[in-house]
């Protein structure tokens, strides 16, 4: 997403990028040269304003403290309890405050709205104060007095951090959780454990096999026995610690989409390419599931279109609460994936109705386009996942071309209202919904400019930097300058802020990346988020996790600053690589292969790459 204009700066001296450092002094690249173990050889094988009866986003709390819904009081008289709200902009990542410059990070906030009446669940008690309090005078010019000598002492900027002045708040030690916040939610529960020595090296790594052509590769997955990495024509199982080949299955076409899903038995499903008779190109027809520990093709088949006389294409594929959906132009199908028995087949109804795609997970949700092409209506379904029926259906908001589902449990979807996001992102809102009721619970703004969270434009689910659990979502905003009051550093961070799936609202706090790294999360962890730090050009990139609660970083593991890893490392970008992380491990994977521009630049790609710690 794109960066938004920042105040003026002081001159300050240019800055090194993230990637090669430049000029005298800057580290050399070393010798060319192999790193980590010997690579196996490969086998022979081949918003805008809503629409009228909308409810507009909740205005966001005053800093620490959750506020309920309603007219903020006067500057210079806070509520009882309430620190004093500056007139300098806030810091990044922090909710906006009365009457000034909302912070970077947060929502910007709406216009006032009618306040709840009284005895309305969230109304403010009588008097405007928390529990129909009147402020206390001497309290407010105490308040008052202390917060203008934190201004003075932070050279005017309101901007609030941890002890180490902005800094990475990532820190090795127990990832237990938190025992609760403002909002009331508590981190913890998570199966990742933090190592004795967090230092991790290259475990293995294989580099990018010979093509011809932009080649998709989509595909990589983790059980506690395997990690699988889809190649040319085929997919490869390898020990997740060792990097040595345990099984090879070999397929006519390359995978064309995937789902990152596994079944608590370590089963998957993807789908990859066939040559029609008579056609000159391949096409993602051939759907397959496939048992991730022993390699085995569970099943494999295709469907005819409505006419009978070629194959159904498909342009995603996932699966949910044991059922393999795939969607496309014509339509959703879907099979068992014990079995591959077909459950339902792509249908059109008579007022052009279709499922054009499905997200998956702990449940089965579907995206269903009515309607005119170029003015569609747009309908979310979470589905029994044996019989396709719906459980219950939200309609999108007019305006909406494509919804993206972010998760299925909770229901949270993202979407592009009106085209307004601007950056390529397809994101300008997220919205959480009831599942059973179809209720739509809150609508979380989430504007280009301050976040990086993205969504292929047009497809279902596939979403990444956006994670969603704990009654909450988690995202990260956008690289901004490192404005620590107190900081003389010219780098650039960001940090992942939460909101409160409940009521739309930022939670307070906020997981910092640190000076000159970038945060993303990845995955939930049972309530926690596990996260990769992109580093600056001369440090190891790492993976943190962060405590769900109270948006507390513990580091797991560090990569080695050495230039040729880190070369390699950002060869995988976050957005547009298979990032997978567990049992200390980190995997980086590729989606798409092309061919080298020269001798040197084929050196310097890769189909995969693991570190660890171990």
């Amino acid at each position: 997403m794109s960066q938004p204009p920042q105040p003026p700066q002081p001159p300050q001296p240019p800055q090194q990028p993230n990637g090669a450092p430049q000029g005298f002094g800057a580290p050399q690249e070393p010798p060319a040269g192999g790193f980590g173990a010997p690579t196996p050889p490969p086998p022979n094988s081949p918003p805008p304003s809503a629409p009228p009866g909308t409810p507009a986003p909740a205005a966001p709390p005053a800093y620490g403290y959750p506020q309920a819904p309603g007219t903020p009081p006067p500057a210079g008289a806070p509520g009882y309890g309430y620190p004093q709200t500056p007139p300098q902009q806030p810091g990044y990542g922090y909710p906006a405050q009365p009457g000034g410059q909302p912070g970077y990070g947060y929502p910007t906030q709406q216009a006032a709205q009618p306040a709840p009446q009284y005895g309305a669940p969230g109304a403010p008690a009588p008097g405007g104060q928390p529990g129909g309090k009147k402020p206390n005078t001497q309290l407010t010019i105490i308040v008052a007095a202390v917060v203008a000598v934190a201004l003075i002492v932070g050279g005017g900027i309101w901007y609030a951090t941890g002890k180490d002045g902005g800094k990475s708040d990532a820190k090795t030690g127990d990832t237990g959780g938190a025992k609760g916040d403002a909002g009331g939610s508590t981190g913890g529960g998570g199966k990742e454990k933090v190592p004795a020595n967090t230092a991790a090296h290259v475990l293995f790594q294989t580099p990018q096999p010979k093509v011809t052509d932009l080649t998709s590769v989509h595909g990589s997955w983790l059980t506690d026995k395997v990690y699988v990495k889809s190649g040319v024509k085929q997919i490869v199982g390898y020990d997740p610690a060792k990097g040595t080949q345990l099984w090879t299955l070999p397929l006519t076409g390359n995978v064309c989409e995937s789902t990152p899903h596994v079944s608590a038995d370590g089963k998957t499903a993807f789908a990859f390419e066939s040559m029609e008779a008579g056609s000159k190109y391949a096409s993602c027809t051939e759907v397959a599931g496939l048992d991730l520990n022993t390699g085995k093709l569970l099943w494999q088949t295709d469907i005819k279109g409505a006419n009978g006389d070629r194959k159904t294409r498909f342009d995603e594929i996932t699966l949910g609460a044991g059922t393999v959906a795939a969607g496309g132009l014509d339509g959703g199908a879907a099979w068992d994936l014990a079995t591959g028995k077909e459950l339902w087949k792509p249908t059109t109804t008579a007022d052009q109705c279709k499922d054009v795609g499905y997200g998956g997970g702990d449940a089965l949700v579907a995206v269903r386009k009515c309607g005119d092409i170029d003015h569609p209506t747009i309908n979310v379904q979470p589905l029994d996942p044996k019989t396709g029926q719906p459980i219950s259906t939200y309609k999108m908001l007019p305006g909406i071309d494509y919804a993206h589902i972010v998760s299925t449990k909770p229901l949270v979807l993202a979407a592009d209202v009106g085209d307004t996001a601007g950056d390529g992102s397809g994101i300008s809102d997220f919205f959480s919904v009831d599942d059973k009721t179809g209720k739509l619970l809150a609508r979380i703004p989430a504007p280009g400019a301050k976040y990086s969270a993205s969504c292929d434009s047009t497809s279902v689910e596939k979403c990444s930097m956006v994670t969603a659990g704990n009654g909450r979502l988690y995202v990260p905003t956008e690289q901004h300058d490192n404005a620590a009051a107190g900081s003389s550093s010219i780098g650039r961070t960001n940090e992942i802020v939460a909101f409160d799936l409940a009521t739309g609202q930022p939670v307070p706090g906020r997981a910092d990346a640190g000076d000159g790294y970038t945060l993303y999360p990845l995955r939930m962890d049972g309530n926690n988020v596990i996260a990769y730090k992109d580093a600056p050009y001369d440090k190891g990139s790492q993976v943190v996790t962060i405590d769900g609660g109270s948006l507390k970083s513990t580091l797991l593991l560090e990569n080695p600053a050495d230039r040729a890893v880190r070369d390699a490392l950002t060869s995988f970008s976050a957005k547009y690589s298979e990032i997978l992380y567990g049992q200390g491990r980190l995997y980086m994977g590729a989606t798409l292969l092309s061919k080298p521009y020269s001798a040197s630049d084929s050196d310097k790609k890769f189909l995969f790459m693991a570190t660890g710690t171990g």
